[in-house]
């Protein structure tokens, strides 16, 4: 085990204590409504509806004119289908940011329980689930890596294995907000690698907190289908963004 990832270990360790205890003294606000209590409160977690059919079959997109929306069936993808939790709009917008920006990891939880949600409703399959990575550098700067938190926690509810290793993401990008379609694509090409020759022929569940464009998903997904041999890739996410006009909040991709 590398000193990183021996330090990494014990933050994760540690930082559930020092929540608890900081919870004692400062009681937690909601992200949604800032009522006292919890995080993400259950009326705030009521007001999340699920993205529900009609769907693109490939992209999960809302709403398309028929079954496979005009975008995917002009293109080819390495990435079979993206399914989404719902739609990202308050107060699951601001819970996101909240766990991504804000170091409140303990909205992994509720927030995985939604990723759960839509993988029983969409009858979601997956030999293994695999985190989006980050750039090393950003991962320092944040002290975590929401989608692998993400990946724990549905992992656990599942009993599915996690390969955290898998991706790693060779080269820093540009932030996506405020990227059109093409140049997000532009963006994030090539920039992951697969690591793991574990996930050779074994169907892949790609993780990650928000899908915009798709352009992320996708390139994770060539490295998985590339590098890695994965027989299949597909993608969850806890919410889809409405479109690339919706550019209100950075807690996109």
């Amino acid at each position: 085990m590398s000193p990183h990832t021996l330090s990494e270990g014990v933050r994760g360790y540690l930082a559930p204590l020092a929540q608890g205890a900081l919870n004692l003294l400062f009681p937690p606000r909601c992200a949604g409504c800032d009522s006292f209590g919890s995080r993400f409160c259950r009326s705030c977690q009521a007001q999340v509806e699920p993205l529900l059919p009609p769907i693109c079959r490939r992209c999960g997109r809302p709403n398309p004119p028929a079954s496979v929306c005009p975008t995917c069936r002009r293109s080819v993808s390495d990435l079979s289908s993206i399914r989404s939790a719902s739609l990202l709009d308050e107060p699951l917008r601001s819970a996101i940011h909240d766990f991504k920006y804000r170091g409140a990891r303990e909205l992994a939880g509720p927030l995985a329980s939604l990723l759960l949600a839509c993988w029983n409703r969409s009858h979601l399959s997956g030999d293994a689930l695999v985190p989006v990575a980050l750039h090393q550098r950003r991962r320092r700067e944040r002290g975590y890596n929401q989608a692998a938190l993400l990946a724990r926690e549905l992992g656990k509810r599942l009993d599915c294995p996690v390969m955290e290793g898998a991706l790693r993401r060779d080269r820093e990008t540009l932030p996506q907000v405020g990227l059109d379609a093409r140049r997000r694509r532009e963006n994030v090409t090539g920039a992951f690698c697969c690591t793991l020759g574990a996930v050779r022929e074994l169907h892949i569940m790609l993780v990650d907190d928000v899908c915009t464009s798709g352009a992320t998903l996708e390139a994770c997904a060539a490295a998985l289908r590339g590098d890695g041999q994965a027989a299949s890739v597909r993608a969850l996410t806890v919410a889809r963004a409405r479109g690339l006009d919706d550019r209100t909040t950075s807690a996109t991709r």
